[in-house]
């Protein structure tokens, strides 16, 4: 997925069979749907000139989807989005997305869920398992379908890893000092997973101190969301692997048991069997920080091994590092820069009843901020060079920090660990989860739902 905003904006399907099937035009919208895509060169001619007279904004999606997937006739089809809309993007697929993110009063016509079906069955027939012809009508799934796409690779197309090998720290010969690393401590099983090697597969399944969890990584939203993958009244904890759709430049992960397809970001099923079970799962926590430090203060942590059983190139530094470079984002997605620049990193939480996110930049020369979420006191230690922040239950105490030491109001010493900021009398301060994210993710999923840390 190594692609440019533009390059995306233009993608055509070269090398990918799309069917061609014999359309007699009858001047239905169902037809001419089809026809922008599919059709012969006078029936497109003839479907572009009917959406035209006919006017009507519910067949925008189809033909957002035909110009993705359709270089060639790109600029007559933008040519009669300019007629429906009044609105000047040309060919840009990437503008469009965002106007039409930014109207969802408009409905599409009722034959798209079963013209966008097809397309992307075209590109891999796998995805029959996510887009039943039952689950995506509007008024089963939890998103918007017009704003599900491609994001370039087939189903499972990144693998996940799952049980992966792990080595002791003294055997990771192949990591730098200063490669970061996903670390989570859970019962005192430390392990670090470097983010060299998640951006190639973005989604492990492990048992962890006993406990089932995944690791959700959206290279594209900058977000490693630790989740609890047991999940009460199920058997068995969900196993999750990368679908290759997106839904606002964010991953769309799916289960293996019952090919739902869930939002990376708030870990609930939108798509599948499972769109209406109300199940969100359990955030555990999560730390960015560089590999020198985690084994620092775990210096008993295991280590993914390079031994995955694939062939990536899992150098520092490689993977998507033109993305990670470079302000702009790869696919459409609505987002507030009055204040923050949309690939600004921030750490977010969503507990107890409430979303916050604070500015990784506030924890510049001010490792400790004293903070709080809906009515619940936090400790937040970040580290904005590593991309490292910890949050803890703080209760009636105020912390200050030096020398790398953590002090309360009265000067006493408490010790900083995973699981909890500790007292010297063992009195426990609760770990809190939460994680590293893009801001034009937070402020596309949350919105005005959260409130933001400003100093």
């Amino acid at each position: 997925m190594q692609f440019n905003r533009r390059q995306f904006a233009g993608l055509a399907m070269s090398g990918v069979a799309l069917p061609q099937a014999a359309l007699a035009l009858d001047l239905a919208p169902e037809a001419a749907q089809r026809a922008a895509l599919f059709g012969t060169s006078s029936e497109f001619n003839d479907a572009m000139s009917y959406i035209k007279t006919r006017g009507d904004l519910d067949m925008v999606a189809g033909l957002l989807l035909s110009l993705r997937f359709s270089r060639a006739r790109g600029s007559v089809i933008g040519q009669t989005l300019e007629a429906l809309t009044g609105e000047d993007y040309g060919t840009n697929w990437f503008d469009w997305m965002l106007w039409q993110e930014a109207n969802p009063q408009i409905v599409p016509y009722a034959s798209y869920p079963a013209f966008a079906r097809e397309i992307y069955l075209s590109v891999d027939s796998n995805f029959d398992q996510f887009l039943r012809p039952e689950h995506i009508t509007r008024d089963r799934a939890r998103i918007r379908l017009e704003e599900v796409t491609w994001g370039g690779v087939v189903k499972d197309g990144i693998p996940s890893l799952d049980n992966p090998d792990l080595v002791p720290a003294g055997d990771a010969e192949y990591l730098r000092g200063d490669d970061l690393v996903f670390g989570v401590s859970i019962n005192g099983d430390a392990r670090a997973y470097p983010l060299r090697i998640m951006g190639w597969h973005e989604m492990f399944n492990e048992v962890i101190g006993g406990v089932p969890v995944a690791l959700a990584y959206c290279t594209l939203c900058g977000s490693g969301i630790l989740f609890e993958t047991d999940v009460a009244g199920r058997s068995d904890p969900f196993v999750f692997g990368s679908s290759g759709f997106l839904y606002r430049s964010n991953k769309l992960m799916f289960d293996r048991g019952t090919n739902s397809l869930w939002n990376q970001y708030t870990g609930e099923p939108v798509i599948g069997p499972l769109a209406d079970s109300g199940i969100a799962l359990k955030q555990r926590p999560v730390v960015i920080t560089s590999w020198d430090k985690w084994k620092a203060s775990n210096p008993s942590t295991k280590v993914l091994s390079v031994n995955t059983g694939h062939r990536r190139n899992y150098g520092s530094g490689v993977v998507y590092n033109e993305y990670f470079a470079s302000p702009d984002l790869m696919f459409p997605a609505q987002v507030d820069q009055k204040s923050h620049a949309q690939k600004d990193y921030v750490f977010a939480i969503r507990q107890f009843g409430a979303a916050r996110a604070w500015p990784l930049d506030a924890f510049d020369g001010m490792p400790v901020i004293n903070d709080g979420i809906s009515d619940t006191p936090l400790l937040l230690v970040g580290d904005a060079e590593a991309r490292s922040v910890r949050a803890y239950e703080r209760g009636s105490r105020t912390f200050t920090t030096g020398a790398g030491r953590i002090k309360d109001q009265d000067g006493v010493e408490w010790s900083v660990t995973e699981s909890a900021v500790i007292g010297p009398d063992g009195t426990r301060l609760p770990r809190v989860a939460g994680h590293i994210s893009y801001w034009f993710a937070w402020d596309n999923y949350m919105g005005d739902a959260a409130t933001v840390y400003e100093g």
